[in-house]
This record gives structure tokens, sequence and C-alpha cells, in this order.
């Protein structure tokens, strides 16, 4: 009788932890579910801004930069749709409204006005993804997090690279 009530402990006391885990993860799928949706939309964002900077920069060097993004976030917006695909997440097959906003405002201008621009937008841009893919690369077993972590030196290197063609942007040719 005693392994009986020692065996129903040990299950309860592996299984009540286990829900309260549950319990605690749904938020957290909610946040996976979230950024996935988020990085599909940037990705193809930035395909389509490295497009436009391949057709209206100034200097060769944004143009250059462009045909980076184009290629890197292409690669990343099929991962990101891979991801979201997993963790039962429609992906969306567009940007969203800001980002199909910025892109016509910078599809107005060319040249030197709109490398100062696309820099200094691509900037903003990349800050602010690093700091929500830093966010969520930190959660452990999770898809998102895993393409996070995984895609985070890419945009790094994006970010460098802006800056350093803003300081400069117009300049090359």
């Amino acid at each position: 009788m005693k392994k009986i009530f020692a065996t129903a402990g040990l299950a309860a006391a592996l299984i009540c932890p286990a829900l309260g885990a549950s319990a605690q993860n749904k938020p957290a799928d909610k946040a996976s579910q979230k950024f996935i949706v988020k990085a599909v939309e940037g990705n193809l964002a930035e395909v389509q801004m490295g497009q436009l900077a391949q057709e209206k920069a100034g200097s060769d060097s944004v143009r250059s930069f462009g045909q980076m993004l184009q290629q890197d976030h292409s690669a990343a917006a099929q991962s990101s749709t891979t991801v979201a695909t997993q963790i039962g997440v429609t992906p969306p097959s567009e940007p969203n409204k800001q980002q199909k906003a910025l892109h016509q405002s910078l599809s107005k201008l060319s040249g030197e006005a709109f490398d100062r621009k696309f820099t200094a937008e691509m900037v903003k841009d990349h800050k602010k993804e690093i700091a929500e893919y830093k966010k969520m690369a930190k959660k452990q077993n999770d898809a998102s997090g895993a393409y996070a972590s995984q895609t985070l030196p890419t945009l790094q290197k994006h970010l460098e690279m802006a800056q350093s063609l803003t300081k400069g942007s117009g300049k090359s040719r």
C-alpha cells in the first residue's frame, strides 16, 4: 500500500509542475507566434527594400547593400515562413501597412536623397529588429527562438553596413 501512495505522490509531483509549466508557456507561445509573423513581414519588406535600393540608389555601395538585403532576407523569409508553419501560424504573404508606406515613400526618391533616407531607415529598422531578435533568441527549445538566434548575426552585419553607409552616403559612386 505504501508503494502505491509513494508512486502516486511521485506521479503527482512530476505532473503538477509540468502542468504549471504548460500554463506558463501559453503566453510564450503567443509571443513566439507574434514574433514570427513580424519576422516574416520584416523579411518580405527588406527584400522589397533591397530591390528598390538597386533601382533608386545613387551610389554603388548602397546598390550593393540593397542586393545583400534582398539575398539575405529572401533566405530569412524562407526560414521564418517554415518556422511559422511549424508552430501553426499562417505566414503573411506581404509586408505590413507601415512597411508598405515606407516603401512607397522611398520609391519617390532617387540618387543621393534616396541613399540618405534609405540608409537612415535601415539603421533605425535594424536596431529595432536586433532588439526584438535578441529577446526572442533567449527562448530555449523554441522554434522562433532558434530562428532568431540563427538570424541575429546577419541582422547585425546589416546594421553595421547601414551605419557605415549613413556616414558616407552619397560619397561613393
